[in-house]
C-alpha cells in the first residue's frame, strides 16, 4: 500500500565501522544499548542514485522503459502509482501508463500486456494489485513475459528461483549481487537482502527464521537466505512454540501482516530483525485517526536487536528501488520482441546449464 513507502530519503550513513568487530556484537554479545535502525529511504535513495548513473552510462538510444498497468479508481493504488513514476523519472527510467476503469473486461487488460510484451521500448511491465474482484490475477499475469516480469511473480520466475543449482556440473549463480542474477527476482524480499547486505550483516552460516509464508515475501525471501547459506526456518500459522523457535534466529524478517506479533519474547540478544509489515491501527489522538505499525512491536525489540528496520521507512522504500534495478537489468539483458510470444508455465525455465 502506498503508505508501506511514502518519507524523504535522508543522507545514506548507515553501514558501521569495524566490519568484523560490529558484525561479531551483532551475533555474540549482550548489548547495553537499543537496536539500530536499518534505514530503508536512505539506503533506497542510494541505489535510486547508482542506478542513474548507470542508466547514464547505458549506450542504448532507448532508455529503460516500465509500463505500469492500473486497474479501478482505488486511491492508494493511484498514489502508489504516482510515486513509482516519480521515481523511475529521478533515475532516467522511462514510464508508460495504462489506466483502466475497474468495470474493464480482464480480455482488455491481456491485450495491454502483449501490446507491451511486444513493445521494444518496454523492459518492465507491472500490473498493480489488486485487481478487481471479476479479474483473475494469476491468469493476467501469467500473460507478462517472464523478461518483463519486474514483480518477478511470473511462473517460470518463481521456479528460477527455487534452483540450487548444487549438483555437479552446474554453474552456480553469484546470489550475493543479486543486481547479477539473469531473471527478475521478487522486488520486496530481494529489498530485505539489500537492507542485510548495505547494513554488513553477515547471512552465511547463520539461523535465519521468517515469519510467515505467503508467495510474495515470506517463501521467496527464504529461497534468498538459502541461496545465501543461512539455515532458514519458516514459522508460520500451525508451527508449534514459535517463539521459541524464532528465538533460536541470528535473523529474523517478520513478513506475516499482524500487527506487533513478534514481540520481545520472540528476539534472542543482539539479533538482526527485518519487519516488512505495515498495518493501520487505531491511533484517536492523531490527526489521521490511526498510525502504521510493523508485524514487530518495535518498542519492545528494539530493546534486545542488534539492527531493526522501521516501520515506515525500513524495506517500504527498498521495493520501490528494487523494483527500478529489476526495469534497468531488464534493459541491460534486452527483452524479447513482438514475434517471441510468452512461454507457458510448462516450458522449460532456466536451469544454469553446465560449462
Amino acid at each position: 500500500v502506498w503508505w508501506f513507502l511514502v518519507g524523504s530519503a535522508r543522507a545514506f550513513a548507515v553501514t558501521p565501522p569495524n566490519h568484523n568487530t560490529q558484525l561479531s556484537r551483532h551475533f555474540t554479545t549482550r548489548r547495553s544499548m537499543v537496536a539500530e535502525n536499518m534505514d530503508g529511504k536512505a539506503i533506497a535513495a542510494a541505489i535510486r542514485g547508482e542506478l542513474k548513473e548507470q542508466v547514464e552510462k547505458m549506450e542504448s538510444a532507448i532508455p529503460p522503459g516500465l509500463a505500469v498497468i492500473l486497474v479501478g479508481s482505488r486511491r492508494d493504488s493511484q498514489t502508489y502509482v504516482n510515486m513509482k513514476k516519480k521515481a523511475c523519472k529521478e533515475c532516467g527510467i522511462a514510464s508508460f501508463g495504462y489506466d483502466f476503469e475497474d468495470t474493464a473486461a480482464e480480455a482488455d487488460i491481456v491485450d495491454c500486456i502483449r501490446q507491451c510484451n511486444a513493445n521494444p521500448e518496454i523492459h518492465g511491465i507491472l500490473v498493480q494489485l489488486p485487481l478487481p474482484p471479476h479479474m483473475d490475477e494469476s491468469v493476467v499475469l501469467r500473460e507478462i513475459h517472464p523478461s518483463k516480469d519486474v514483480d518477478g511473480l511470473h511462473p517460470l520466475n518463481v521456479a528460477n528461483l527455487t534452483s540450487t543449482s548444487t549438483h555437479l556440473g552446474n554453474t552456480k549463480l553469484d546470489w550475493s549481487d543479486l543486481s547479477k542474477v539473469p531473471f527478475p527476482i521478487a522486488c520486496t524480499p530481494q529489498g530485505c537482502m539489500e537492507l542485510l547486505d548495505r547494513c554488513n550483516v553477515e547471512i552465511k552460516g547463520k539461523r535465519a527464521v521468517v515469519v510467515g509464508r505467503s508467495n510474495l515475501v515470506g517463501m521467496p525471501v527464504a529461497l534468498l537466505l538459502m541461496h545465501r547459506d543461512a539455515t532458514v526456518t519458516i514459522v508460520h500459522s500451525k508451527t508449534q512454540n514459535p517463539q521459541d523457535v524464532c528465538k533460536e534466529a541470528d535473523i529474523v524478517i517478520a513478513a506475516v501482516g499482524r500487527a506487533g506479533l513478534v514481540n520481545a519474547d520472540y528476539i534472542k540478544e543482539g539479533a538482526v530483525v527485518i519487519d516488512v509489515g505495515i498495518n493501520a491501527v487505531d491511533a484517536p489522538d492523531t490527526k489521521r485517526g490511526y498510525k502504521l505499525v510493523g508485524d514487530v512491536d518495535y518498542e519492545e525489540v528494539k530493546e534486545v536487536a542488534s539492527l531493526l528496520t522501521p516501520v515506515p521507512g525500513g524495506v517500504g522504500p527498498m521495493t520501490i528501488a528494487m523494483l527500478l534495478r529489476n526495469t534497468v537489468n531488464a534493459a541491460i539483458r534486452g527483452v524479447v520482441t513482438s514475434e517471441e510470444k510468452t512461454p507457458s508455465s510448462t516450458q522449460k525455465v532456466h536451469t544454469n546449464e553446465p560449462k
